[in-house]
């Protein structure tokens, strides 16, 4: 089991541990396990050892956003929407007299005391914002938040299918890179130098999977989410193997 987690990063041990808990209880309980939001490294983790199982199976939903909750089950379960337990919120606030952005969203929710993994997407329009909160925690975040920055705010259930889609578009390329480094793998995504690539890590600015990563040196892999401050954000979709000349080739969304 130990060689399990050669495929994995150090500081994803306790995660790769809970999916391990997880897989284990399905098989003895015969019985669907409810994960929280998961991000898309997450999403590769649980895709990766729970894999093409007969006897387990594997769901994400929803289909459609970047955070997603899964559901792990026997194979005579047929999931429903609603086993998923996500409820969809439309925030509503004097939209004609304020902007609310999507990181004082963020910051609001993470002021309650919640945890990053009970909620999803947080979809940003031109006058609507929709939230997407765990069903285990909606009725206390409905009842809580009432503002959002100085401006009043109020949260109004929706139907799941009345979900905006993500504005966000992603534009794909395929690239090679001599190693999967992050100072590297920078570079290449946004046709920059490798040196100022290091100097964007070095300072702070760079975030893999929502977190600080201060070392040029840092192996990106497959899924991972990254953002560079004045660059926005980028996605290693996933690794294509290796050319003749040794380089990796990647293939990368970057957010236009």
């Amino acid at each position: 089991m130990s060689s399990i987690y050669q495929h994995f990063r150090p500081d994803e041990k306790e995660f790769v541990d809970a999916v391990l808990e997880w897989k284990d209880s399905v098989e003895h309980q015969y019985a669907p396990k409810r994960t929280d939001f998961l991000d898309p490294r997450q999403q590769h983790i649980v895709e990766s050892i729970i894999g093409n199982n007969d006897e387990i199976r594997l769901s994400f939903f929803p289909e459609d956003t970047e955070r997603k909750r899964a559901l792990i089950y026997p194979s005579y379960f047929q999931p429903q929407e609603e086993d998923f337990g996500i409820k969809v919120f439309e925030i509503q606030y004097p939209s004609k007299f304020v902007t609310i952005e999507h990181r004082q969203v963020l910051g609001t929710l993470m002021s309650l005391g919640l945890k990053r993994d009970k909620f999803g997407d947080i979809v940003t329009g031109e006058e609507a914002i929709h939230l997407l909160l765990a069903d285990e925690i909606s009725d206390y975040v409905r009842m809580e938040l009432t503002q959002i920055g100085k401006a009043k705010a109020s949260l109004k259930e929706i139907p799941l299918h009345e979900k905006m889609e993500s504005q966000q578009e992603w534009q794909e390329k395929t690239t090679t890179v001599s190693s999967l480094r992050l100072d590297v793998v920078l570079a290449a995504i946004y046709n920059d130098s490798r040196q100022k690539a290091q100097t964007l890590i070095k300072s702070g600015h760079v975030k893999v999977n929502w977190k600080t990563v201060e070392n040029p040196s840092f192996e990106v892999e497959a899924s991972d989410v990254l953002s560079a401050r004045g660059y926005g954000r980028s996605k290693l979709l996933s690794l294509e193997g290796r050319t003749k000349r040794d380089k990796w080739r990647i293939s990368v969304g970057i957010l236009k």
